[in-house]
């Protein structure tokens, strides 16, 4: 399955048939709703005094199983909510996890006539997705969301969730996938083009640095969010706290160091993954307010070594994701959505970009880490 630029806001009709399905009163509208790059997700407003609720529609080119993606969100679902019956979010702030929707006969998806997998989950409301982080106030906030995700299920067996996406965030993987795809392509050489290939190829032994760490003991697996961009904080509308972390279909067992170093990332560069306010580069101010976030909910479980890679996981994962995108660009578009034609291109001169800013300020960003104790 290609998405194709512009191929959002098709299915309509399908989502709400599907809607249907997980409510049993009239659906007043349904309506396109966040900008993820995966899924196809939508707002539901059914008739009535009914709750509004969120329907997606999954991709199963990237979840290509998808039962076990549900159930991993059950398992994760149960676990948090017992932890919450005596979780004390600082200042009484609420905190909240989307809470998985059934059909009459008690599934948690529905497949329709075409294949497509659907499922339904509560929506938070009050509450706001912000696609870069606006100050330090902000900043702090999605750290100490992502700190109390962390907290909550810290003490959840990483046995007990199934790996739904092998290889996610195995670095090494998605390097010998570029190399697969590029010699298949023969791109043309655009200067565009020919400056991802040769950064890429100057960065090869970043690939190991987490997984060879791991492979020596360094690091071990627990449970991940998987994919913490500061776009799945959500923050309410009113005290601009954070009060949910979204997008919970890449829970699964991985390193503490993929969801650390995806939040630096998207979180310190003020120009956002598009690239669209032109100002790409690593913010160290809203790096320490980021990891003042992290400490104040979860830091006191982070070993001294642990600590340690901190700088090497933001670094690697913009650079991953630089060449995931670059990847994806030369393949045609398979995983991540695009709204134009070179998008997948532009987001990856985005992260490499992005990377170059985080290599220049080793110093200080390692400091700042220090800082934290």
């Amino acid at each position: 399955m290609t998405h194709e630029f512009g191929a959002r806001g098709r299915g309509e009709d399908n989502a709400i048939a599907a809607a249907g399905r997980f409510c049993d009163c009239p659906i007043a509208d349904v309506s396109e709703f966040g900008r993820g790059n995966v899924n196809d997700t939508f707002l539901v407003e059914p008739a009535g005094e009914h709750k509004p609720f969120v329907l997606q529609r999954l991709n199963t080119h990237v979840f290509r199983r998808p039962q076990l993606v549900m159930r991993n969100l059950r398992v994760l679902s149960d676990h948090v909510l017992r932890r919450m019956e005596t979780f004390d979010p600082e200042q009484g702030r609420r905190w909240e996890i989307p809470r998985i929707l059934l059909t009459p006969d008690l599934s948690d998806h529905w497949i329709d006539s075409s294949g497509s997998f659907w499922r339904a989950m509560s929506f938070i409301e009050g509450a706001e997705s912000i696609d870069s982080v606006r100050d330090e106030v902000h900043a702090r906030e999605v750290g100490w969301a992502v700190g109390t995700f962390h907290s909550l299920i810290r003490d959840l067996p990483a046995g007990k969730l199934s790996d739904t996406l092998e290889g996610f965030h195995v670095t090494p993987l998605y390097l010998g996938r570029y190399d697969q795809v590029l010699a298949a392509a023969k791109p043309s050489l655009s200067p565009e083009v020919r400056f991802c290939i040769d950064f890429i190829n100057s960065r090869r032994a970043l690939a190991q640095v987490l997984e060879g760490a791991r492979a020596r003991g360094a690091l071990g697996l627990r449970p991940i969010h998987g994919d913490p961009k500061a776009n799945n904080i959500l923050i309410d509308a009113k005290t601009r706290r954070a009060v949910a972390i979204i997008d919970l279909d890449t829970v699964k067992p991985g390193l503490l160091h993929y969801d650390i170093g995806d939040c630096l990332r998207s979180s310190c560069n003020p120009g956002g993954e598009d690239g669209g306010e032109g100002d790409v580069r690593f913010d160290p101010d809203l790096c320490r307010a980021v990891l003042q976030g992290y400490y104040s909910a979860a830091g006191e479980f982070l070993a001294p070594v642990e600590r340690e890679f901190i700088f090497d996981a933001v670094r690697l994962i913009a650079f991953e994701l630089g060449m995931r995108f670059f990847t994806d660009h030369l393949e045609g578009n398979p995983y991540f959505k695009v709204a134009r034609e070179g998008h997948n291109l532009a987001r990856a001169l985005v992260q490499f970009r992005l990377t170059a800013s985080i290599e220049s300020q080793e110093t200080v960003i390692r400091r700042i880490v220090k800082e934290m104790g």
